[in-house]
């Protein structure tokens, strides 16, 4: 799995203090880090909405296809996708659960259908048929990659639910990826998340 951040908001947390202190007419508040103890205001009341005007722009790779039906659903998101329907998927890669590939006869099946449904494409293309039908037969395993935009106020709704130890592990594990990249970018906005290295989840904290 790949993460790259193609785009934030410059000084994202300044914008969302600027936004915010719109409703309050205090701009003479502005000053020094003020920034963070505005954020940390919003998020302690609930005023959420106001982290809507910073956004950030992922590139998400070699991901299944499983994954990605789970992100097209978060409908706050801007989403582009590798199309199966002009690509060429007769080498296609696959993502591999490791509850099956520790399983050596589990792996040996996942392997071998894998195996038989690159034939049973590349055979339909030699029939003729268009690769946009022809894709009927590919797996959920199947690599992806996608751009993915949304606002601050969303990924913090993404990082919630996807990194929930409830959530898939592959998604779970992108989840955390993005949380570390956010963290470091937008230190305020996510500082109420904290990541359980020994679970592998992520969990929020109460910062009072």
């Amino acid at each position: 799995m790949k993460i790259e951040l193609l785009f934030i908001t410059p000084e994202a947390e300044k914008l969302i203090e600027s936004a915010g202190r719109t409703s309050y007419l205090s701009f003479d508040k502005q000053g020094k880090d003020s920034e963070k103890r505005f954020v940390r205001m919003l998020i302690k009341r609930g005023h959420t909405s106001v982290l809507e005007h910073a956004y950030a722009t992922f590139r998400i790779s070699e991901i299944s296809r499983a994954l990605t039906h789970q992100l097209v659903r978060h409908r706050f998101c801007s989403i582009t996708q590798q199309s199966q329907r002009y690509i060429d998927e007769k080498s296609f890669h696959y993502i591999e659960p490791s509850s099956i590939k520790k399983n050596s006869e589990a792996h040996a099946l996942f392997i071998g259908l894998m195996e038989k449904i690159r034939g049973a494409y590349i055979e339909l293309k030699n029939l003729g048929i268009k690769k946009e039908d022809a894709r009927f037969v590919l797996p959920n395993a199947i690599e992806s990659q996608l751009v993915l935009t949304a606002n601050l106020r969303e990924w913090r709704h993404i990082i919630e639910l996807r990194g929930d130890l409830a959530a898939q592990w592959e998604i779970r594990r992108m989840a955390i990826k993005i949380l570390n990249i956010l963290k470091q970018k937008v230190p305020t906005v996510f500082e109420d998340f904290e990541i359980i290295k020994e679970k592998n989840i992520i969990q929020q904290i109460n910062l009072e």
